[in-house]
């Protein structure tokens, strides 16, 4: 097989750029070759040729949207140095995401999936994408904090990534009731940040607590993993 040509590379990023263009603007019920070949300016004859069918457009569309948010600030997350900045960093994606279109397009998705067949994989591929970079932060994070050995950095960040989509999703609905949901977690900064504060002496008690509590009957006990064991 021949060497992809820089000229064919374009055709397919004006293809992927207007697919999400057109699920964000139009929605998934008018987006179609036709429609995606009108956004990206070319004939739409291009969308069989470079991926077969328009749902394997839009499945390579969901990865690529997905990959450019991630990167987009993986260094900001990279850069955050504690739990209560990392809340704050979520609500400021959260807002940078839903001014650009970006909440809307992932309501989009999730619709389209019952009946676009290539999209749930895809989608659910673009969270974890998200998934994985929240966790690099957590464990990160937790390691410094008295709640290292008793939280599971993968579990959390995806009850993070789950909490942010459920968010998204409802504030189309009830804008003030999302709102209410993040100015919860960032009140849940305010307590994570003063945990953080503490000095050797009262997080040792805190840690002390926490493992009482765990071995009081009716609580599950998770035992903790060696580094790197999942």
């Amino acid at each position: 097989m021949s060497p992809e040509t820089a000229k064919a590379r374009e055709t397919k990023t004006k293809l992927l750029e207007g697919a999400l263009r057109t699920l964000t603007e139009q929605g998934i019920a008018k987006t179609s070759a036709r429609t995606v070949a009108a956004a990206a300016g070319v004939n739409q004859a291009l969308v069989f040729y470079h991926f077969g069918t328009v749902d394997e457009l839009l499945a390579a569309a969901c990865r690529y949207g997905a990959e450019r948010a991630v990167a987009r600030y993986r260094a900001r997350l990279a850069a955050v140095t504690s739990l209560s900045e990392l809340l704050a960093v979520g609500r400021e994606i959260h807002e940078r995401e839903r001014d650009g279109g970006h909440v809307a397009l992932l309501g989009q998705l999730l619709a389209g999936a019952p009946t676009h067949v290539a999209l749930g994989p895809a989608t659910a591929a673009g969270l974890r994408l998200w998934i994985a970079e929240i966790e690099q932060v957590l464990g990160r994070l937790l390691a410094a904090t008295p709640f290292a050995e008793f939280v599971d950095p993968a579990g959390l960040a995806r009850t993070v990534a789950a909490s942010f989509v459920g968010i998204e999703l409802y504030e189309g609905v009830d804008e003030a009731g999302a709102e209410a949901a993040l100015d919860a977690l960032d009140q849940l900064a305010v307590l994570v940040g003063a945990l953080e504060e503490l000095g050797p002496v009262a997080q040792r008690t805190v840690r002390h607590r926490l493992r009482r509590a765990g071995r009081e009957p009716g609580r599950p006990h998770r035992e903790a993993h060696p580094a790197g064991e999942k």
